[in-house]
This record gives structure tokens, sequence and C-alpha cells, in this order.
């Protein structure tokens, strides 16, 4: 899919997003040390001599000379990208190619020990964000935005969150979001308002009506600020289509909404019509690559609204704890400034690699595309498999359906809880619209200590991912309290075919105890 702009706008410059900022980071001001080296940073003497740390180069003041590292060469095998046809299956199976990467401390490569050690700078290693800058450029085009390094996507969030939020303010999410995230803005008073979902994902119309209805009065200032998974969103597996994000980033322009794009699980899309794999010309395999992606609403971004959080969590290793923000350049300092007096930039280990990586001497970016497409394909496989092995072992029970999602690393099973015998339905007869006039809820806080302490296998509830709901910002009239609709399992394709086998027979005998009860 190609990248949209959208219609009959060009890229606004000059817009003014600096309201958006919290009173801290309004006032936090940039680490005087740290500025200081970035004016050295940009002196044109091609000789400069530092008495602050013996180099000619000065990279921090306060540095142990290079020459005390105790490494010279560090070694990475990956699998080789070319004449690979399945690169994960054959990686994991030990039967495919290697390739070596290496960072060097006094040999030529991309990124040098040398110069990858020392002390940085906020934003990250310069040949890092270069190459991730470049990246991002490929994939997305964003207009007019700068990559700032994280120590992936958890640390990225938790300091976007900071960078807006503040005791009283409102966050906008999906109603069932990811808790490890929701949980963050809480400490320092930011509540969250979560948006009526389907099958689809986020429902603009819904966003767009609690904007609307928002009493000021009662509830404080209307919320400015989206938090979203557009993509295989956790916990649901949903994928928001071109048509929703173009309606949500107008709503946004509309109601003035910062949007905060997680996406973790981008690269994890199933079901694209097959490609010419064998495509030599890298210029035009990553083109390729690139089209049968939806579309981010980063490369919709011509106002600079967007802070778009990737990460390497998903596609390489989760302990890499590496990924990056996207932002225009006022949210980009900002960030800086934070990060220059508090995490610093992440470790030097996981730029070198990614910029190896990324490089002339290791996949570059058509090698990672390769990757990232084979990677997709094993997770589809993956998906398929608990699919077919659902529908044999529990389907047959009539008391669960699962959806088939188009994206990330997890299924949304619903459980049909109104054929339990002690599910109760109360009438509503007035009162809070939110109270629960089901026991929907108990019956799934049953069903799951059933199925872990009898059964041996654990699904996550769906309570643990609901955003409380607060009575002045629904609709009274034929609203179905979110409670009630808590009947849903969150199940992973992440691992492998047996533990995926036995997890789904358990659960199929599981139910059919639990109903007969």
């Amino acid at each position: 899919m190609d990248e949209p702009q959208i219609d009959g706008h060009d890229t606004n410059e000059d817009i003014d997003l600096s309201h958006h900022l919290s009173n801290e980071a309004r006032i936090r001001v940039a680490n005087p040390l740290k500025d200081i080296i970035r004016v050295i940073s940009e002196c044109p003497v091609t000789d400069l001599i530092s008495m602050a740390n013996g180099k000619l180069t000065v990279i921090h003041s306060g540095d142990p000379h290079h020459s005390l590292y105790p490494f010279r060469q560090i070694m990475y095998e990956v699998p080789s990208v070319h004449d690979t046809p399945d690169l994960v299956t054959s990686w994991r199976n030990n039967s495919g190619p290697a390739q070596i990467i290496r960072s060097y401390k006094d040999q030529e490569c991309a990124l040098s020990i040398r110069d990858a050690f020392p002390y940085s700078r906020a934003a990250g290693l310069k040949q890092c964000t270069d190459v991730l800058t470049h990246f991002t450029k490929l994939m997305f085009a964003p207009p007019n935005h700068h990559v700032t390094l994280t120590l992936g996507n958890s640390d990225g969030i938790t300091k976007v969150f900071r960078l807006f939020g503040q005791k009283g303010d409102h966050f906008l999410t999906d109603e069932f979001s990811f808790p490890s995230m929701t949980n963050v803005p809480l400490a320092y008073g930011v509540k969250w308002v979560g948006v009526k979902m389907d099958a689809g994902g986020i429902i603009p119309e819904e966003l767009e009506r609690v904007l609307i209805k928002w009493d000021e009065v009662k509830l404080g200032r209307r919320p400015r600020v989206l938090y979203i998974i557009p993509v295989g969103q956790n916990p649901t597996g949903s994928t928001l289509s071109v048509d929703r994000r173009r309606k949500i980033y107008a709503i946004a322009r509309t109601w003035d909404l910062i949007i905060i794009e997680d996406d973790p699980y981008y690269f994890l899309q199933y079901d694209i019509p097959q490609t010419n794999c064998a495509l030599a010309d890298p210029d035009e395999f990553i083109k390729d690559f690139r089209s049968t992606l939806i579309p981010t609403f980063l490369s919709m971004d011509v106002d600079g609204r967007v802070l778009r959080i990737d990460t390497f969590s998903k596609v390489l290793a989760p302990g890499m704890r590496l990924g990056w923000i996207t932002s225009n350049k006022l949210f980009h300092i900002k960030l800086a400034d934070y990060i220059d007096s508090s995490t610093q930039p992440p470790h030097a280990f996981g730029q070198m690699f990614v910029t190896e990586m990324l490089s002339e001497h290791g996949w570059k970016v058509e090698g990672f595309c390769r990757w990232l497409k084979s990677l997709r394909s094993d997770y589809q496989s993956r998906r398929d498999f608990l699919l077919d092995v659902f529908q044999r072992e529990v389907e047959p029970t009539g008391y669960a359906s699962i959806n088939c999602p188009a994206a990330g690393m997890f299924v949304w099973i619903e459980v049909f809880f109104e054929k339990h015998p002690r599910f109760i339905r109360e009438q509503h007869s007035g009162g809070s619209p939110v109270v629960a006039r089901t026991n929907t809820e108990n019956l799934l806080k049953e069903l799951f200590e059933m199925l872990m302490n009898t059964h041996g296998v654990v699904f996550m509830p769906s309570s643990t991912f609901a955003i409380p709901e607060n009575p002045l910002w629904v609709e009274s009239d034929g609203h179905v309290p979110l409670s009630d609709c808590s009947r849903f399992l969150r199940a992973t394709f992440g691992g492998s075919e047996d533990i995926i086998e036995k997890g789904m027979i358990r659960l199929g005998k599981g139910l059919r105890e639990f109903f007969q009860d």
C-alpha cells in the first residue's frame, strides 16, 4: 500500500503545538554540560584539542580514554539474508548460511568502538540516528520529523506521556488497552478515557462523540492526547483500516489532538498477496516490501502532531531495549532535554549492532526488509496453526469464538457467558449507566482461575485491559457497561506449535467443564 498524504493539505511547518507541553516539559532546562557538548560538536575546527578528556575530538568531559576499553572487536553472527528463501526457518533449524557483522575499535566499520562507548548526547549516537532516520524515511516518508533513540517502546511511551500529561488531564485510548502503558501516567494524576471499539479497532465516530460531549466544567479540559496501537492492537489484535486512520487524523486536526502512535507490531502484518521475493535491485525490493504495509499515522502527519514509537523488541529481540521516537523538532528537543537529565541514551552495544546491521557492512535496509518479510510469514504460520487447532478443539464446544487478526501476536477469544447456567442479567432501571447489569466479569474471573489451577493453562482475561468508565462521558441511553462486554480471553501465537496445541486442547476441555457447572 502506498503511503497516503492528506488530500488538499501540504505540510504545515509553521503550526505551533507548544501549548500541548506539560508544565514539567515547559520548565525543564537543557542539561548545561550536554548543551555545551552540542556546541563543541558543531565547531568547524578539525583538530580541536580537548583538555576535558584528552582527545582531539570532544565527545564528553570526563570520558575514560578509549585505550582503556577492554575490547577491540565485537562480532555478531546473524543469518545471511541473501539466497535463503525461508530465512527464519533455516536460522531456527541451523540449516541456513550465516553472516558475520563486526564492530572494531581501530578498523573500518560503520560505528567504531572508540566512537560508540564514550558518553553521548540524548538523541543517540549520530551514526545510529542517521541509519534509523534513513530507514524511517524509506518506510514511512514522514514530513519534517526527527528521530530520538529510546530504551525500547515502554521507555519511549513513558517519556512521551510525561511530555504532555499533568495532574487533572485525561488521555484517550481504546476501551481495551495495554495496562503496562496505561498504568504509567496515573501516578501523576492523568486519567484515561476509553473509546468504544469493534472488530476494526477504535471507532472514529465514538472518538468524536467523546470530544463533542465533553463537559469541561465537570471534567476539566478536553482530552488532547490520543494513545493508540493501530496495528495488531494489544490485546484485541485489531488493525485500523486506512479509512479509519484518515478519519481519526482529521478528528485530531479538528480537535487539536496529539496522536501517540505505538506500533511495535507494524511489520507483523498478514494475509498479504505474494510479491516478487527474488527482486535483485535493492531499491526495488524495499519499495515492493513497503507497498505491502498499511500506511501509518506518521505518513499522514502534515502538522507534526503525531509521535510514532518504534522498537526492535518484536522483530529482533525484546532484550535489545532499543527503539526510537519520530516526532517534530520541538518535541524532539524536549525529549532530548528529558533524556539528558534522566536515563541518558541507549547502550552502545545495541546502537553499534543496529548501525552495523543497516550499514553497507551488514544487512543494509534491503536485508533487514528481507528478514522482516520472512518473520511475518513465520508468525502468520503460527497464527494459522492456532486458528486451526481452535477450530478443532474449542469451536465444537459452542462456548467460544475467535478473531483472525490481520497483524500482531494476539488473538481475542470471545466466551459466550450467556450460555452459562449461572449467568445473570438484570433489567436496567435507571442509575449509573456504567454499573454492571450482568455477572459476566465474575464468571470471567472464575474461568481464568479454573483454567489456570485445574487445567494448567493461562489466558489473559479482558478485565485486565479494560479502561474504567465514568458516567460523565458515556451515553446514558443504550449504553452497555464495559464490564458486561468483558467476556474475552487474550492468547498469543508467539509460542511453539506444541505449546499452542496443548493450550487449545486444555481450553476446550476447560470450557466444557466450566459450562457444565
